[in-house]
Parts: structure tokens; C-alpha cells; sequence
């Protein structure tokens, strides 16, 4: 990446390993979207909708079951 200051350099490299594109591709697309004449945003998640298995939910839900009660000390 030539004529790039190293911290915009390092978050290019960065989004496009995140994306698993070309440098060039995420440039357009970053470009794309930053000037709204993009399709769609992504944000990198689609790769992972609908991976869950019953037994990954159910193992979610019973980790976070402690997260769904209010803590009483904060709610004198």
C-alpha cells in the first residue's frame, strides 16, 4: 500500500482480511459505502447466520441466563 499512513494501512489490512476480500475489493467497497451508492452494508456477520446448532442456542441461553436477572444492588 503505497503513500498510506501506516494507521490507515494497518485498518485497510485489517477490513480486508475481516472480509476475506482483495485490497483492491474492500477499497470499492469501503468507498462504495461511504458515498451511499453502495447496495446493501455487510457487516461481516452473514457468515455466521444460521451456524448455530439446538445444542450451540440451548448452551448460549444456560450461559447467559445470569445476564437476564437484574442485579439487585443496582436496582435499589
Amino acid at each position: 500500500m503505497r503513500n498510506l499512513p501506516a494507521p490507515l494501512a494497518s485498518a485497510l489490512d485489517r477490513e480486508r482480511r475481516r472480509r476475506g476480500l482483495s485490497l483492491n475489493q474492500t477499497v470499492l467497497d469501503l468507498l462504495s459505502q461511504s458515498l451511499g451508492i453502495a447496495g446493501q452494508r455487510r457487516n461481516g456477520l452473514a457468515r455466521l447466520a444460521g451456524s448455530w446448532t439446538s445444542q450451540d442456542v440451548q448452551e448460549f441461553l444456560k450461559n447467559t441466563a445470569p445476564l437476564r436477572k437484574p442485579d439487585p444492588e443496582l436496582w435499589q
